[in-house]
């Protein structure tokens, strides 16, 4: 009996055994199903993930030239170090090894070869050819060197806030490497292989490598050799009024093309993060990482294009330019200056309210740059033709320059301006402008009164040379007839002869120009000494080739343009009107005076320094070197300007440009 009854629960316990098995069999069979069916597809993609590898060929960064092809900004090649910890077997030989050859740190370098269940280390950037072939040399398991492209400009800080620079994954960050990122940036390549858990090639897997395609060139309108005597001359200027900052722009008034364009201090785009001033450096070394970015954003920014001013008297052309279109007034006209003017109850003065011009002539009152005159021609006009011409010239919308933060000029609405708002606007003040919208109106007076847009990058090139994209000059609109332009600019003209602008002559060339100072408005309210000095200029006035603007930020001693802006011009105007060959056409008095004794550049090309210097000592003629600063006088002269053969005068300058090696 006792023995039936365990035989009956030993069948339950069977039964009971089969049946869990059964359901976990069959649950197991539905889980295979599941995952073999339903979700195979989805099991298949994360294998073939895990089993691949994804290494990005990045593409070479196009080339910036100037209007005649010379590089200012290239993507030299470089090397990159990788590693795959997992193929280091004799990892102490292969730290110290690295340690010393990079530089770097052996303990850190260690803890980043030992990390575990990590495919590939990018260990260092952009090391220079004989830490590469040191590397290469030691045959170190698991590390190997790739080939990399590094952004370089050759000369350094030129032309810095035009350019710009890009990121250390050479990504645009600001002026025409961000504006022209996407043209510049090109597409990266891929090279896709299937390997094992630890990053080994399967014998079996595929391997597909898709070539990067080298990004666009771009050709800007700034000519290397304008852009080299503006900053010369500005980091003269900014030496000898100790200002804040000076800016400068050239622009060639029948096209819009901006020949040049710089702004001092700056940085060097090779190292952008540092300032080149030693003072900055160390205010630099001294601050939080918020007031650094906050300092990284005042060098990279770029002023003619982002920051409003009150352009002061520079802007009475806009007021002649409307005032003789309209016909009410002609440049002999006349006035009478008491040194002051009384509109709506107040008293707006003259800057020489201490000794009034008296009677005088419209030309005469623009030489004089007095005030109460450019108020009653503002009163003749009334605001609603006034803000016609505002308008007109542009100062209501952005330019459209193909450079990134361009800012608005500040305007008040003509609902509101009155009597006395009208009499300050008419010579300057309670106005904010751009220096670009400033120098693309004035250009339009150079320009037989057509408007046009400016242009600062003329095309798109692939690297064999085939333009992609051109861009036109456009012309914006007829702002002024070609009588009206004629006569504004023999007025400058006399201004520059007879007036305020004559620290802009220059013997043989019809300069006409026009000098301005402005109060500095600092937390919305004018601050007590502080102020922007500027010359504005079109040479020459017969067929004008340039129009100029320097504007001198903060002056010490003297703030007049006529001071201070104007003999920056002055220099920058006959430099760049001889390398143009504009003919200098002297009169009896000024040939009897100013003609010196002419020599012919001789040529200089493929000397060294040092028997170049030897050569244009004999001739009479100085040199600059671009790298300023040279350190082998052994050095090869690749360029010079002027020419061989041109006929100059003693003691001119000859700028030589030297080899330069951009892998260093």
């Amino acid at each position: 009996m006792a023995t039936s009854i365990t035989s009956i629960g030993n069948k339950k316990r069977l039964v009971l055994l089969l049946f869990f098995v059964s359901i976990t069999l069959f649950g197991l069979v539905a889980r295979i199903g599941w995952i073999q069916i339903v979700q195979g597809e989805k099991y298949r993609q994360l294998a073939h993930i895990q089993q691949t590898r994804d290494i990005p060929i990045p593409a070479k960064r196009g080339t910036i030239y100037d209007r005649n092809g010379k590089e200012l900004a290239i993507s030299a090649s470089t090397n990159t170090v990788w590693a795959r910890p997992a193929q280091i077997k004799k990892i102490d030989h292969v730290t110290e090894t690295l340690a010393d050859i990079l530089e770097m740190d052996e303990k850190e370098l260690k803890e980043t070869l030992t990390k575990k269940n990590v495919g590939l280390i990018k260990i260092k950037k952009w090391i220079d050819k004989d830490k590469a072939d040191a590397i290469r040399k030691g045959k170190l398991e698991g590390i190997w060197i790739a080939e990399d492209n590094r952004r370089h400009y050759p000369f350094g800080n030129f032309a810095a806030q035009v350019i710009g620079h890009t990121t250390d994954d050479n990504r645009g960050l600001v002026g025409i490497e961000l504006e022209y990122d996407k043209y510049l940036s090109g597409l990266p390549g891929r090279w896709i292989k299937n390997t094992d858990v630890v990053g080994r090639q399967l014998p079996y897997g595929t391997e597909k490598y898709y070539k990067a395609e080298n990004g666009l060139n771009v050709v800007l309108t700034i000519d290397e050799v304008i852009q080299h005597f503006v900053e010369k001359a500005v980091n003269d200027g900014l030496a000898q009024t100790q200002a804040k900052r000076v800016f400068t722009i050239v622009m060639e008034p029948k096209t819009g093309d901006i020949l040049a364009m710089t702004v001092k201090p700056d940085y060097d785009p090779n190292n952008p993060r540092i300032p080149i001033d030693e003072n900055n450096r160390r205010l630099y070394e001294s601050l939080d990482n918020k007031a650094k970015q906050k300092m990284w954003n005042e060098m990279w920014r770029n002023p003619i294009i982002s920051d409003t001013y009150e352009p002061g008297s520079t802007f009475k052309l806009i007021t002649s330019a409307a005032g003789l279109e309209e016909g009410v007034v002609t440049p002999n006209s006349p006035f009478y200056d008491k040194g002051y003017i009384m509109v709506a109850g107040q008293k707006l003065r003259c800057w020489r309210y201490y000794n009034p011009h008296g009677s005088e002539t419209f030309t005469q009152a623009v030489q004089n740059s007095c005030n109460p005159v450019f108020v009653e021609v503002g009163q003749r006009l009334g605001v609603e033709k006034y803000y016609d011409y505002i308008e007109s010239f542009g100062f209501d919308k952005l330019t459209g320059i193909d450079l990134p933060g361009e800012g608005r000029a500040i305007l008040q609405n003509k609902k509101y301006v009155g009597p006395v708002e009208l009499g300050t606007i008419s010579y300057g003040q309670g106005i904010s402008v751009t220096p670009l919208q400033l120098i693309n109106a004035i250009s339009a007076i150079g320009n037989d009164g057509k408007l046009m847009e400016p242009r600062i990058v003329k095309e798109l090139v692939d690297d064999s040379g085939n333009v992609i994209n051109r861009y036109e000059p456009k012309m914006i609109r007829q702002v002024l007839s070609e009588k009206t332009s004629k006569e504004l600019r023999l007025i400058m003209e006399s201004v520059v002869s007879e007036g305020s602008g004559k620290k802009a002559y220059i013997p043989g060339y019809r300069i006409g120009g026009k000098t301005g100072t402005a109060d500095k408005i600092v937390d919305g309210k004018y601050a007590k000494g502080k102020v922007y000095s500027s010359f504005i200029s079109l040479a020459p006035v017969d067929d004008p080739k340039l129009a100029v603007l320097v504007v001198i930020d903060e002056p010490q001693g003297t703030h007049f343009g006529s001071q201070t802006a104007a003999p920056v011009a002055h220099a920058i105007l006959k430099d760049t009107l001889r390398y143009l060959d504009v003919e200098p056409k002297f009169n009896e008095e000024e040939a009897k005076e100013y003609r010196k004794n002419e020599v012919i550049v001789p040529e200089v090309r493929n000397l060294s320094l040092k028997e170049a210097t030897k050569v244009l000592g004999e001739r009479k003629l100085q040199y600059e070197t671009e790298p300023i600063y040279v350190e082998n006088p052994d050095t090869i002269i690749v360029e010079q300007f002027p020419k061989p053969g041109a006929k100059i005068e003693e003691n001119s300058i000859i700028i030589l440009y030297l080899k330069k090696d951009a892998t260093n």
